[in-house]
């Protein structure tokens, strides 16, 4: 299990592909056979997100263990609004909120990896 925690290369790709699938997806027709294999494909890919980013965060707790577990409690609320974003679609209903919600999540999420000390330093 060391190379899920040797760098964060492998959750930075995980969440990288999963966001650009998630806007694939939520911009395809609602009866589109692309956006259900989008949405399969991007369910494999949360749980790829959520193994990577606790095994990291099992490793580096001991750094900081409340700005870490805040942002695994942010990047699961980025997870739970991109569902949210395409449930809605997928009822026809509004999901102007959620979008927004996401938007701020993935900024605050983003921010705090950089931020922390196993993150990349920006400033």
């Amino acid at each position: 299990m060391d190379f899920l925690t040797n760098s964060t290369h492998l959750h930075i790709f995980s969440w990288v592909v999963g966001i650009i699938l998630f806007l694939i997806a939520a911009t395809q027709p609602l009866d589109s056979k692309v956006r259900k294999i989008m949405k399969m494909v991007l369910r494999v890919f949360y749980i790829l997100i959520i193994i990577t980013g606790l095994a990291l965060f099992i490793k580096f707790m001991s750094g900081d263990a409340a700005l870490y577990g805040v942002k695994f409690i942010f990047g699961i609320v980025v997870i739970g609004m991109m569902e949210m974003v395409l449930a809605r679609q997928a009822k026809n209903k509004s999901a102007q909120l959620f979008w927004i919600l996401f938007a701020i999540a993935v900024v605050i999420t983003v921010g705090l990896g950089f931020h922390l000390p196993f993150g990349i330093k920006l400033f």
